[in-house]
């Protein structure tokens, strides 16, 4: 065995999760916690998939106030159970998304919720651009989808960067569905500033 109590202990600290998953994530990484960290990650996104089509319809209604009272954020994050939705981790999530909301301006949640319409007007006007229009035809498209990519960080929720992390809102949400076992969806939110 070529890790301690401690170590599980450890991983646990870092993690979050069950005694016997980082057990067994030691286990299967020969002791390296690095790589058991990253086996964890994995094994969550993998499970994370599964529970997406799962009903997520309990959670919470969060208000956020920035100080000053100029801006007003109201979000609703739905779980599968109240059990889950009243625990700290998912009371810190879902304020965590609010102050986001309240300090990066998002118009929508996800990629999926934009309307089509307004993904069309918005992938003409980029490939208008004088950016786009002095490249080779072959090239073009691929100009577009990145600039595409790039705005959806600046306009879509789950696509923002998390504060001064090098993950988006979206592997936030994914790393707390691995950690509860259960579903959740930012439900929608809406954004009140003063004078707006």
């Amino acid at each position: 065995m070529a890790y301690t109590a401690l170590d599980v202990k450890a991983l646990r600290d870092k993690t979050g999760l069950g005694m016997m998953d980082c057990k067994k994530a030691l286990e299967e990484n020969g002791g390296n916690m690095d790589q058991a960290i990253d086996y964890l990650r994995k094994k969550g996104l993998a499970a994370s998939a599964n529970k997406a089509a799962r009903i997520a319809s309990e959670g919470i209604v969060e208000s956020y106030i920035h100080p000053g009272g100029r801006v007003g954020v109201l979000i609703e994050l739905n779980c599968e159970t109240d059990f889950v939705a009243r625990t700290d981790e998912f009371q810190r999530l879902v304020r965590d998304l609010a102050i986001q909301v309240a300090g990066l301006r998002p118009i929508w949640t996800s990629i999926e919720s934009i309307p089509a319409a307004e993904l069309e007007v918005k992938r003409t006007e980029l490939m208008a651009g004088d950016m786009v229009q002095g490249k080779p035809e072959a090239v073009r498209a691929q100009i577009v989808d990145g600039q595409l990519k790039k705005w959806f960080g600046e306009v879509v929720l789950l696509e923002q960067p998390f504060r001064d992390q090098d993950r988006t809102v979206g592997q936030l949400v994914v790393e707390a569905i691995a950690k509860t076992g259960e579903n959740i969806k930012v439900r929608r939110f809406v954004r009140f500033e003063l004078g707006e």
